[in-house]
């Protein structure tokens, strides 16, 4: 006979660490390979994982979080449905491992909006219709999200025709700094029109 579990005991832990802000998440462990604790504050709350360390950020977030709005497209780190914020920069999350990450905060396509309000770009996509498929919609939003940080830093780009004043956000600056973003659906000039109209909208 089978013991029981003591489910209700498990649920106030649970709860109880959904008050606190952090959740703790086990893995599966793989005979010979010891996991490791990474701790990663992930759109505002705090997610304590035991991980293989050869588990990348992408595979964390989607497998053991269930953040599944950050794609896996080519895995290779080509095409930018993976892009997720990591303490405000733009990053591909198929291309690093999650325990480098430990004690980092990371944004997701799922952190953008503020309830059920979107984000000023979200809101451009939608009225330029920045996407057809939307497989790609969410490595669009959080690399444009970056970029546009990157923009009011003052970052040039390889098409930035004066480099030591303040970037103007042109049709052509906007395709060359999202051109790590393929869309597929070749919806490329309405992305561009969503990002300019929410440059202009923040300004």
């Amino acid at each position: 006979m089978q013991p029981k579990t003591n489910t209700s005991s498990i649920d106030a832990a649970r709860h109880g660490a959904e008050a606190s802000g952090v959740m703790n998440h086990t893995s599966e462990r793989v005979d010979g390979i010891d996991t490791v604790q990474a701790r990663l504050r992930i759109n505002g709350t705090t997610h304590v994982l035991d991980l293989d360390p050869r588990v990348t950020l992408l595979d964390a977030l989607r497998e053991h979080l269930g953040l599944t709005g950050s794609k896996k497209g080519c895995d290779h780190g080509q095409c930018g449905a993976c892009t997720v914020l990591v303490e405000g920069r733009r990053i591909n999350a198929c291309l690093t491992l999650a325990v480098m990450h430990d004690g980092d905060s990371i944004t997701t396509v799922e952190g953008l909006a503020t309830g059920d309000v979107l984000s000023p770009l979200q809101a451009a996509f939608v009225r330029h219709d920045g996407f057809q498929c939307g497989y790609c919609t969410p490595g669009q939003l959080c690399s444009a999200t970056g970029m546009l940080e990157e923009v009011r830093a003052g970052w040039p780009s390889v098409v930035t025709t004066d480099v030591a004043g303040s970037p103007t956000l042109t049709d052509e600056e906007i395709r060359e700094r999202m051109s790590g973003n393929l869309c597929r659906c070749s919806a490329y000039p309405n992305i561009v029109a969503a990002i300019a109209d929410a440059a202009e909208t923040d300004a």
